[in-house]
């Protein structure tokens, strides 16, 4: 059996390559009524081939291996609203809770800017008939 160590090398590359895209790393971004929150992730990656020996050149045998090792974790949280923009951390103890605490005040206060959207709305109708 024949190894083609550039090839292997090559197709293990490419792997790492389509996986520590920009869509693994940083997440895709989703809307919370006003902000828009893009999860941030660190990947890890660990790479290693190797193959042959002193029997190979002899034309005795042959062998190889290639392998890779990944990891990814969250980071946290780019949050934006208008012009401005805030990281939230999951590194530290308080960061994924910090950003889950803030979700329900995040959350009043858009359905609160709703109703009263509609609210005023509505009197505009009333006052204009």
């Amino acid at each position: 059996m024949n190894y083609n160590f550039e090839e292997l090398l090559a197709k293990v590359t490419d792997f790492v390559k389509n996986e520590g895209k920009t869509e693994t790393v940083v997440g895709s971004p989703f809307q919370l009524g006003d902000f828009t929150c893009v999860p941030v992730l660190r990947l890890g990656v660990g790479l290693g081939a190797g193959g042959g020996g002193e029997q190979v050149k002899a034309g005795k045998g042959e062998g190889g291996g290639a392998g890779v090792g990944m990891g990814i974790e969250p980071m946290g949280f780019l949050v934006t609203r208008a012009d401005s923009i805030q990281f939230i951390s999951a590194q530290h103890s308080k960061g994924m809770g910090a950003a889950f605490e803030k979700l329900p005040d995040i959350l009043q206060a858009y359905f609160k800017k709703e109703s009263s959207q509609k609210e005023n709305a509505h009197a505009s109708v009333q006052t204009e008939s």
